[in-house]
């Protein structure tokens, strides 16, 4: 079976996830002069999803500059930003209006990210966007995805109740506590061949005290698609959103 490659270029700069949001909230904020605490949250919203996994962590000033520069080009040209296509609109809201799981249901999902289980590999891949979906005649619903850092070659059509969750989210060295034995959680697992972020469950913690390089407490976890185990440290490892409470909230 041909596995989906992981091998990539070093990432620099910001993710097209974090592009798009920082352009709503540019929009959003319209001549509202933006504090430093603000860019703080948000580099601190942005360095604990699992989009940024593997990836250099975000300075605040690096999203200062980023608005700085784009509020004062919007000036400079006086443009307004291109409408969506009616399409495009239509999708994302047939798609919205799906199942998804009881986590989800009931909550505005419009700035909320998701992620996909591929069928090629059954590893969890960030979702970039849902370019459609169907309906079978099982009942079941699928939508097609491109996924962050691929191209449309990747493209996969996934179903939505059972692949298809809002994105999980890294935690930062002081957050270790949030993982409990028992959790589902996300790690990503280093082969010779691949490296790939699968489910997993939490078997076992060995707390340990936190030094210069941050946590150094071990967890003990077990693949959830080959049963294997693996003793793991905080940075391979991502939490479903429920376990995180909301940052600034």
């Amino acid at each position: 079976m041909n596995l989906r490659p992981r091998e990539r270029q070093p990432f620099s700069g910001f993710t097209k996830a974090e592009v798009r949001k920082m352009k709503k909230l540019l929009n959003e904020s319209k001549e509202q002069s933006l504090d430093e605490d603000f860019f703080k949250n948000l580099a601190r919203i942005f360095n604990r999803s699992s989009n940024r996994a593997g990836k250099p962590l975000l300075k605040w000033t690096e999203i200062k500059n980023w608005f700085g520069k784009n509020k004062t080009d919007r000036r400079l040209k006086h443009t307004k930003e291109l409408p969506v296509e009616p399409e495009a609109v239509s999708r994302n809201k047939s798609i919205e209006n799906t199942e998804m799981h009881e986590g989800v249901k009931g909550q505005d999902i419009s700035n909320l990210e998701f992620e996909a289980r591929s069928s090629v590999d059954g590893a969890w891949y960030d979702v970039d966007t849902f370019l459609s979906h169907r309906f079978l005649d099982s009942g079941k619903i699928e939508a097609r995805v491109r996924y962050v850092g691929f191209g449309a070659e990747e493209d996969e059509w996934v179903n939505v109740r059972e692949n298809v969750r809002q994105r999980s989210v890294a935690l930062e060295h002081s957050e270790c506590q949030k993982v409990k034995v028992g959790d589902l959680v996300v790690c990503f697992q280093e082969r010779e061949d691949q490296a790939r972020y699968f489910d997993a469950h939490v078997i076992d913690i060995q707390r340990r005290l936190h030094d210069i390089r941050g946590c150094r407490c071990l967890f003990l976890i077990s693949y959830d698609h080959d049963n294997s185990q693996e003793r793991v440290q905080l940075g391979r490892l991502c939490c479903r959103p429920e376990r995180v409470t909301p940052v600034g909230k």
